[in-house]
């Protein structure tokens, strides 16, 4: 399979939350790249009212990065920074 990324992702575990509509969900950052990453929820993704533009923050990091959604599957989500 070939990987057709514009940048390498690197596997983290990192708790998190992501901001959208004034509230906060809980999430963990699954993988990361300078472009974007994948989220991991306790919810089914379809369940949780996130859509478009959204805060990621990862504490342990000190971010808060401004993305959108672009894929959402199963618990996990895919975000690309803006």
């Amino acid at each position: 399979m070939v990987d057709t990324r514009i940048a390498p992702r690197y596997r983290t575990n990192k708790p998190a939350f992501a901001e959208y509509g004034g509230d906060k969900y809980s999430c963990v950052v699954r993988d990361l790249s300078t472009t974007g990453g994948a989220i991991e929820f306790s919810d089914i993704v379809d369940l949780i009212p996130i859509a478009g533009a959204v805060t990621l923050v990862i504490p342990d990091d000190g971010l808060r990065l401004a993305c959108h959604v672009v894929w959402k599957r199963g618990y996990r989500m895919g975000v690309a920074f803006d």
